[in-house]
């Protein structure tokens, strides 16, 4: 019985570790928090969790209801030769890149690719784009519309800036039934708060 309970404890011993760095972590309000330990910090207006698993290197995901209801995905300084999140596989799944070319028009088409190949999605539209001011710089705003694997509309905004040729940008995705219309507007809030320090 104690080998048992020895071996039980020592399992979860190890195990504990791996649980606490993919759990999910709280960011309050009124707190500048630092994305990805880069330069860029929001400061949120109101209580946001953030996702203990981030979808690429330089990436943080935020939700006030949870990832499938709402959520705000950070790219905290792309860099030219990489892709926006994490490749799967090079071989069979190739993401598109961020290039020293890529002028600021084109990252809505960026992502958009990065959408279909990360998600498996067969439709996803650019629906506007317009100039935009973020984090102190020319940037672009733009809107998008998709159906997810499960056949559920889904619509999102984003914001980007290139910035000493590094790509920053975050971007809104929710359920375009309720949902966007109920939280679009944290959405714009916490990107306003947005610095580089």
């Amino acid at each position: 019985m104690r080998a048992i309970t020895a071996v039980t404890l020592f399992v979860v011993a190890l195990s504990t570790p791996i649980a606490a760095a993919n759990a999910n972590s709280y960011r309050e309000k009124g707190q500048a928090a630092k994305i990805s330990g880069s330069i860029l910090t929001v400061t949120p207006s109101r209580d946001w969790n953030k996702l203990g698993v981030s979808p690429g290197k330089k990436t943080e995901t935020w939700t006030l209801d949870g990832e499938e209801l709402n959520d705000v995905t950070f790219f905290a300084g792309i860099e030219p030769g990489k892709p926006l999140v994490r490749e799967v596989s090079k071989k069979r799944k190739p993401l598109p890149k961020f290039t020293e070319g890529t002028l600021l028009l084109e990252v809505p088409e960026l992502l958009e690719g990065t959408y279909r190949a990360a998600k498996d999605l067969a439709t996803f539209t650019i629906s506007g784009s317009q100039p935009d001011r973020f984090l102190g710089s020319d940037g672009i705003r733009f809107t998008f519309d998709y159906v997810d694997n499960d056949a559920l509309p889904r619509r999102g905004e984003g914001r980007a800036a290139l910035i000493n040729g590094l790509l920053y940008m975050a971007v809104f995705d929710a359920p375009r039934l309720n949902y966007y219309d109920r939280t679009l507007s944290d959405f714009r809030t916490l990107t306003d708060s947005a610095k580089l320090n």
